[in-house]
């Protein structure tokens, strides 16, 4: 049969990851061909591992080929892709800039089943790729592509300042780049995490100011923070944490749960707090993103894993039970 043929590590019913095939008639003229190299774990991806749907949104990998109108891609040069897939490109979120809001997108876990950077190859509109930069290597790229480009979505596009005092609840896999990025934008970083264990580590990361919170009754961090980073996915305690928040701050809930978002009003009404939610960027901030992090050496904390079936059960096996630190990526067998 002619055609593209690629292997895919997709999720089951039961949960189990499972090998198996995608075929591609043809290469459509806007489309380029990827051998992916690296794969990056996200929480995400626990969430639809029970679909029968090819895993995972953080691909990188060595484009292969091309199709005939592809103009921004060279075979040899490496590429990139996250959350977004694709989108129409004419609606009014796409003309102002936030194609990531298109009705017509399409995003991992609602299109594209077939394909995923759990596989040995991909094939994506180059409209939705992104070059990764020399600065960057593939295994630290891949979780940039979502976790990486989540944080800087959150900081960037709601206006964080130099001047801003910047909390971040939880280090993590968003946490830790979070602390990275927010630091690195100049702004003044006050971290809170259940124990001190990462205390060291979060302030090696650009952290000015730790707290642990777990038993507390209530925290003392003198000036409160404009902006507040939740990147756990369990409701924080906002009572305990109201009094820290400054008037009219922006909270910035960063991770998907189940269930309902819940807030004191009167405290919401009252110092003119916003709660804004958000996703990955659209394009041009995921350019900014890349650029941002290779000039000023912001790197994810990983662990590699082999990119094959039993390397894939080991890495989903450790994030479910909070051992991977602080991103899992899975790396291409030669």
């Amino acid at each position: 049969m002619s055609g593209i043929d690629f292997t895919v590590y997709k999720g089951s019913s039961s949960g189990k990851v499972v090998k198996s095939k995608t075929h591609k008639e043809v290469l459509q003229p806007d489309e380029v061909l990827i051998k992916i190299t690296h794969a990056g774990l996200c929480g995400t991806d626990l969430h639809y591992k029970t679909q029968d749907m090819v895993l995972s949104h953080e691909g990188v990998g060595v484009v292969e080929k091309i199709g005939s109108e592809v103009k921004n891609f060279k075979v040899g040069e490496r590429a990139g892709w996250g959350y977004l897939h694709n989108a129409c490109l004419h609606c009014d979120q796409c003309l102002s800039g936030n194609e990531i809001f298109c009705p017509k997108r399409a995003l991992y876990g609602i299109a594209d089943f077939d394909q995923g950077a759990f596989a040995s190859h991909a094939i994506w509109r180059e409209a939705f790729l992104f070059h990764i930069p020399d600065a960057i290597s593939s295994a630290a790229a891949a979780p940039l592509m979502c976790a990486g480009a989540t944080v800087f979505n959150a900081l960037e596009l709601h206006g964080v300042r130099p001047t801003d005092r910047v909390g971040v609840i939880g280090i993590g896999g968003l946490g830790h780049l979070a602390i990275q990025f927010a630091a690195k934008m100049g702004c003044n970083v006050v971290v809170f995490s259940g124990t001190d264990s990462k205390s060291d580590e979060a302030k090696a990361l650009g952290a000015h100011e730790f707290y642990a919170t777990k038993g507390a009754k209530n925290l003392d961090i003198g000036r409160p923070v404009n902006y507040l980073i939740v990147t756990t996915s369990a409701n924080p305690d906002w009572n305990l944490y109201l009094p820290v928040i400054a008037p009219r701050a922006i909270i910035a809930p960063l991770t998907i749960s189940e269930g309902d978002f819940k807030f004191p009003h009167n405290p919401l009404v009252v110092k003119g707090i916003r709660i804004q939610g958000g996703i990955c960027p659209s394009r041009g901030l995921h350019v900014k993103m890349l650029r941002f992090a290779a000039l000023h050496g912001i790197t994810p904390v990983i662990q590699e894993f082999p990119l094959t079936l039993e390397g894939i059960e080991e890495a989903i096996d450790k994030l479910e039970k909070g051992k991977i630190r602080y991103r899992g990526v899975l790396v291409a067998q030669a």
